[in-house]
């Protein structure tokens, strides 16, 4: 008894917790789009072992709140520890608020929203520091506020679960990790979407009547607040229970596995589901998206890709000329929209360099990105796959011994490395490089002299370029071509770099000056580059990893995925501007063309200078996934949704519409929509089926 009145307010939240998700899921059973009949037998093992996988989710989920709890106490307002922790706090505060820290480093409004958290907790913690007569009230009405967060959070996640189901037919999945990154987008569906005001009235309602409830029944406890040793016992006890519940949850999840899909859903936990799919990354496209038969699908993929295989992408790629092994140096500019350029319109001039090298090098002029985000141009660039529903191949526990760029290098007895600024663990780069094939150089193995400069996404992309010459340097004298993929990180917030390189000052901490900066450093490697030997029997590929920016008036805004890309080899590539649309994917490929490679291919991307190259782009977000071809933008979504807009170029100066105004066409081009889903589906069925494995050598 004494236990539970020391862990009242958890215990009290903690049945309401069940008690929402029990009338969620009642109410999900008898939805509409459930569309299933239940004998009661069913919907009992429905609810008790819903009941018993929410039981064991809160255990782990309501840690925050033990942690809460736990640090309730009068003992600590007794001199002088009271004193001293107020003294931290001041001391944290000042730190924070005048010097150079960690928040400052990444920039944005990060050191507001720290500054601002321990100002409060510094202010709060002072009241009831100096103000004992009132410290009761004043605690009274901190824990109010804590119980509201608590409940509102509950009730917000069984609204949003309703709503989820509603429009998916499936607890949380991937497109719930999508919405999380696409907030603004989101919010402003839900804004359009439903009766915003209302609803939101009536879960602020809820949550005060039930944050008055808990809070009523629970006060004693603040009236008779555990000893230390009884914070121990109970810790302890909790800790066990923790620990039980992370080995409950996932087998419980194992029992979900009924023929019928609604009642896996409706037993499953929503917020387990969620971290299951942020943790796998994918999102079925079988389940979630138009599909065509299997077959149909290959039959059309072999007519645009010419495969010689019945069920995959597998073809020889074979060129007459002798094969030519110069060096490959492709550098991913991260964030480098082509408007950024002069060449693509820009009157800022923060490119020079590019734009003087453009007017050298083979520039694709109407060039895609495949995605958002910098995974997926590295998954373009090395996979040369369409982008796959959910997450980045990069970021996936299925992510090596792919047939990937460095797959064709290595059987030409290329030496293979990735070169990244920072620490290459981020975004999983490391696991996805070294598990292809690559040979990793990042931040780790900088010494401390090579490093003038570095931020928090690593040191300046001047000290990688140094690097990167000491790299190649090394590997000319082995006597064997190379291949080396530099991603760049400078231009990333927080947009800091070295003083007096730019007439842009670092602390002004802008998109401009990250731009240029980087341009800049580009020019010292290139500047470098041209004084070492290897550099006339390299072929160097400089292009964006994404656009700096990818919201717009439609889900997939083309101007938003425009990127520039150019091929630069004096005396090998003629300079020219080639302005067919094409696609992130088709970089290498046509690179493995200028070198007149024979080799057995996988990729979907192409050589664009062959002659049955037919002119088409992939663009996508993490669900949304789109085909540009013959001016018409097909779109395809989950619950099978299928959108075709018409290109309509605005007008420019330049030779080719930069952008395009995106009509809705009413009646859709169904060869169009068979085509983008054939692609879509047989690259998700590759992946999956381990299709796209490389060839052992």
């Amino acid at each position: 008894m004494k236990f539970l009145k020391n862990t009242y307010p958890f215990y009290l939240i903690g049945v309401f917790y069940l008690m929402v998700n029990l009338v969620l899921r009642i109410v999900l059973l008898f939805h509409p789009l459930t569309q299933a009949n239940y004998k009661l037998t069913f919907v009992i093992r429905i609810l008790l072992l819903g009941a018993v996988s929410d039981f064991f989710i809160y255990l782990i989920a309501g840690s925050v709140l033990v942690l809460y709890l736990l640090f309730i106490s009068d003992s600590k307002f007794i001199k002088p520890w009271g004193y001293l922790i107020f003294g931290m706090l001041l001391c944290l505060l000042v730190y924070v608020s005048f010097f150079n820290t960690i928040l400052n480093e990444y920039g944005g409004v990060i050191p507001e929203i720290g500054i601002s958290l321990i100002g409060l907790k510094t202010f709060l913690f002072g009241m009831l520091l100096f103000l004992p007569k009132y410290r009761k009230s004043i605690r009274l009405a901190l824990y109010s506020i804590a119980v509201f967060l608590f409940v509102l959070v509950i009730i917000q996640n069984a609204v949003s679960e309703f709503f989820f189901w509603n429009e998916f037919g499936v607890r949380y999945n991937f497109i719930a990790v999508d919405y999380l990154i696409y907030t603004n987008t989101v919010i402003g569906n839900i804004m359009e979407s439903y009766p915003v005001l209302p609803l939101f009235a009536g879960i602020g309602v809820i949550a005060l009547v039930s944050t008055f409830i808990i809070v009523r029944k629970s006060k004693s406890f603040l009236d008779h607040l555990p000893t230390f040793e009884e914070k121990l016992k109970t810790t302890f006890a909790y800790a066990v229970m923790f620990v039980a519940a992370l080995y409950a949850v996932p087998f419980f999840a194992k029992y979900e596995n009924s023929q019928n899909v609604f009642n896996n859903e409706l037993q499953a936990n929503g917020l387990y589901k969620f971290y299951t799919a942020f943790n796998s990354s994918e999102l079925d496209y079988l389940k979630f998206y138009h599909t065509i038969p299997e077959n149909e699908a290959y039959t059309l993929l072999r007519h645009d890709i010419h495969s010689h295989s019945n069920n995959s992408t597998f073809r020889p790629v074979i060129n007459k000329q002798p094969e030519i092994h110069k060096n490959v140096v492709l550098i991913t500019v991260e964030s480098l929209s082509a408007d950024f350029m002069k060449t693509y319109g820009n009157e800022k001039n923060i490119t020079p360099f590019l734009d003087e090298l453009a007017s050298e090098s083979l520039l694709f002029s109407n060039l895609y990105a495949t995605g958002n985000r910098t995974v997926r141009g590295l998954e373009a660039l090395t996979l040369c796959i369409p982008p796959t529903a959910g997450e980045s191949v990069v970021k996936r526990l299925d992510n090596k011994n792919k047939f990937s760029t460095a797959s064709v290098f290595k059987s030409k007895g290329y030496q293979v490395k990735y070169l990244y600024g920072g620490d290459a663990f981020f975004d999983n780069m490391h696991d996805f490089f070294t598990g292809n094939g690559y040979t990793v150089v990042d931040k780790k193995s900088f010494s401390k002299e090579e490093i003038t400069f570095s931020n928090v996404w690593g040191v300046c992309d001047e000290d990688m370029a140094h690097k990167a010459i000491r790299v190649m340097n090394d590997e000319a004298k082995s006597g064997k071509p190379f291949f080396n993929h530099w991603m760049t990180v400078s231009n990333h917030r927080p947009f800091t770099y070295p003083e007096n390189k730019i007439d842009i000052p670092s602390d002004f901490k802008s998109r401009e000056g990250g731009v240029k900066y980087t341009d800049y450093a580009l020019r010292q490697f290139f500047t470098e580059a041209a004084k070492q030997p290897w550099f006339k029997k390299t072929v160097f590929v400089i292009v964006a990893d994404h656009c700096a920016s990818s919201s717009g008036k439609t889900e997939l805004p083309l101007e938003k995925y425009r990127i520039p890309a150019m091929i630069y080899a004096p005396g090998f590539v003629k300079p020219k501007k080639y302005t067919e649309l094409m696609s992130q994917i088709d970089i290498m490929p046509t690179v493995f063309g200028l070198l007149n490679f024979t080799y057995n291919s996988k990729f979907y991307g192409q050589d664009v200078f062959k002659p049955d190259y037919s002119p088409r782009a992939f663009i996508a977000t993490y669900q949304d996934l789109g085909l540009i071809k013959d001016n018409v933008l097909t779109v395809i979504s989950p619950v099978k949704k299928i959108r075709q807009f018409e290109l309509v170029p605005q007008k420019s100066d330049w030779d080719i519409a930069v952008r395009y105004d995106e009509k809705p066409i009413r009646k859709i081009r169904k060869d169009l929509v068979i085509k983008t889903v054939a692609y879509y589906e047989t690259a998700f069925e590759m992946l999956k089926s381990k299709k796209y494995q490389r060839f052992n050598n």
